[in-house]
């Protein structure tokens, strides 16, 4: 995926799956959605849709969680 899409250009039939087997594979690999959306030059709901749409597993947004608070007895 070395060269960027057009941005607004409609990607379909084999291109299409072609880019989503590649942002899967990179998305798996551990590579951010925002990464991945600056890399093909495309917007983070295209890139995320795209996942979603090849069956991907999001990752958490991680960072702080607010879990139950530990009682001390």
């Amino acid at each position: 995926m070395a060269e960027t899409l057009k941005k607004g250009s409609r990607v379909t039939g084999a291109a299409r799956e072609k880019l989503a087997a590649d942002l899967k594979k990179k998305y798996d690999a551990g590579v951010s959605i925002r990464a991945l959306a600056e890399e093909t030059g495309r917007s983070y709901g295209f890139v995320h849709r795209m996942l979603t749409e090849s069956g991907v597993t999001l990752r958490g947004r991680g960072g702080a969680t607010r879990g139950k608070k530990a009682t001390s007895a």
